[in-house]
């Protein structure tokens, strides 16, 4: 049987990365041993780095259309929808 997930490999660059630190007040980041855990902050980055949407290869052109993503076909047009709630008297 087929895993559902597959890992997917994207290389980031964060070309320039820094982070400024707060060292007083209530977001003051802990120091132990002149040393600081950057991992929050750097986790952080690399996430938001990330596409929002990860393709399977670099020329993969994504998903056609709903049908092929296994999405049912809405059982009235959008606009009918739309009509319908018009005639509420809010």
């Amino acid at each position: 049987m087929r895993a559902l997930l597959e890992e997917i490999q994207n290389e980031l660059k964060l070309p320039g990365w820094a982070v400024h630190l707060p060292l007083e007040g209530e977001d003051k980041v802990p120091i132990d041993n002149d040393c600081v855990d950057l991992t929050p902050f750097i986790r952080e980055d690399i996430l938001l780095d990330f596409p929002q949407h990860p393709l399977c290869k670099p020329d993969c052109a994504g998903l056609k259309n709903k049908a092929a993503r296994g999405v049912e076909k809405a059982e009235k047009p959008a606009r009918e929808v739309w009509a319908e709630l018009d005639k509420l008297k809010l």
